[in-house]
């Protein structure tokens, strides 16, 4: 059975006790549909016991429950195996897993790692400190620096990365590319493809790591035909729990990788001198995982596709348009990055042009409009707006050296998801002008 966006709404329970709330926070969190929750709160009730030990009913159907969970994230990306999807608590320590199991290992003295300069802190941070390039007054991190160099792709002046940059970037010492598929700040939609067939041309030997965090809960996402080597993301932003996520990664990547943590549930045989690893996923699973959480991520992702992630692609794609259109109309205010979608031309289903997987992968941006109003302080835009019930993102959204490089210190940020409206940008846009009144008056 479909679900229809007109009335989807409807499916969420917040927006009962909420009346009037004008949710415009996803690119944070989003919010959870009843069919997630009555999920969850079953499992509490019908089917709680922990997984992978007990030979009693309880415990075995809480494992298969899990287990189906592993499979469907791995059909939902297009995954070759359930053996390459490995649970985390989301998209940050999924990053971390892969810098320590993988990087600490791998990144040598003289090494390079080449981010871009509109990463959230999550994908830039783990990197610095393998790196060393992070000062910091606290206690000595967890990751050991390796004195390698990190690089910067820049953006241009309309928020896209300057791709022109990669054969000055990348070299024989390019160990690893991590990139975000969508911007947190500037709704860009990065050409991951096209980024991964000029490094692995230019450098066949360098990983690639995509932050598909704000990604995969708007828009079909297929790792095999993405070409890359990692990707990570949260259940939170696509309608399941907090405290879950996934990290992807080539299975011959996993079974070389060493776990980063260690107890019980990732090993297969242990002596008092010497314990034997369970295989990949499981030896990067190390104690009792949020079970519940993963069963409801299962829930959030057979909701999303009874829906239909291509559906909902092309309904935010519209309201992007219309929320630029509307946006621009206002006087002294900044839009930071395009201000319009843009297509390569192509609206078939598999671009002849571009040679990408299909049309949707063409937009340059989907979902998250960041601004700020003349004179105007993006905390206090977001306070007035919150008075009239319409909840926007305010600050730096984990991306410092973004907005640094935008000269700003913070923006106002509007991000849209499956359940919003054209109604709700009207309602922004009104909302702004109160801001306006109440501040120049």
């Amino acid at each position: 059975m479909s679900i229809a966006l007109k009335t989807i709404k409807t499916q969420f329970p917040i927006f009962k006790h909420h009346l009037n709330l004008v949710y415009l926070d996803n690119a944070a969190t989003s919010q959870k549909p009843t069919a997630v929750i009555n999920r969850i709160k079953k499992f509490y009730e019908e089917e709680n016991a922990n997984i992978h030990r007990g030979i009693y009913k309880l415990s075995e159907k809480a494992t298969e429950e899990y287990e189906a969970v592993r499979n469907k994230v791995a059909e939902f990306i297009n995954a070759k195996s359930s053996k390459e999807i490995v649970f985390t608590s989301g998209a940050t320590e999924s990053i971390n897993l892969v810098a320590s199991a993988w990087g600490q290992k791998n990144i040598g003295a003289d090494d390079e790692i080449v981010v871009t300069e509109m990463e959230h802190h999550s994908n830039l941070v783990p990197w610095q400190i393998l790196s060393e390039k992070r000062k910091t007054k606290s206690e000595k991190p967890q990751l050991k620096a390796k004195n390698c160099r990190l690089k910067f792709i820049p953006i241009t002046g309309e928020g896209q990365l300057d791709i022109s940059q990669l054969p000055k970037l990348i070299t024989k010492k390019t160990k690893l590319v991590a990139l975000t598929f969508i911007s947190n700040v500037l709704g860009t939609i990065n050409p991951v493809r096209e980024i991964v067939k000029i490094v692995k041309k230019l450098n066949p030997e360098c990983l690639i790591l995509v932050d598909a965090a704000q990604a995969v809960p708007h828009m079909p996402v297929n790792v095999q035909k993405l070409g890359c080597d990692f990707l990570v993301f949260s259940g939170h932003k696509m309608l399941g729990p907090t405290g879950v996520g996934v990290l992807w990664a080539r299975q011959e990547l996993l079974e070389a990788m060493e776990p980063y943590q260690t107890g019980g549930g990732m090993i297969s045989k242990v002596g008092q001198y010497q314990a034997i690893l369970a295989e990949s996923p499981y030896k990067f699973e190390a104690g009792t995982p949020n079970i519940a959480g993963v069963i409801g991520l299962g829930a959030a992702i057979d909701f999303l596709q009874k829906v239909g992630m291509s559906n909902i692609c092309r309904y935010e794609e519209g309201l992007t348009v219309y929320a630029l259109e509307q946006l621009s109309k206002i006087s002294d205010l900044t839009i930071y990055g395009s201000k319009e979608i843009e297509f390569c031309g192509c609206q078939s289903a598999k671009c002849q042009l571009c040679d990408r997987t299909a049309a949707l992968e063409c937009k340059n941006r989907l979902g998250i409009i960041s601004f700020n109003i003349k004179g105007i302080h993006a905390h206090d835009a977001a306070q007035v707006l919150d008075n009239q019930n319409i909840a926007v993102r305010a600050g730096h959204h984990c991306a410092m050296p973004l907005h640094a490089k935008l000269g700003v210190p913070a923006t106002v940020r509007a991000s849209f998801y499956l359940y919003n409206s054209k109604s709700d940008i009207d309602k922004l846009v009104e909302g702004i002008g109160e801001v306006k009144r109440v501040f120049k008056e």
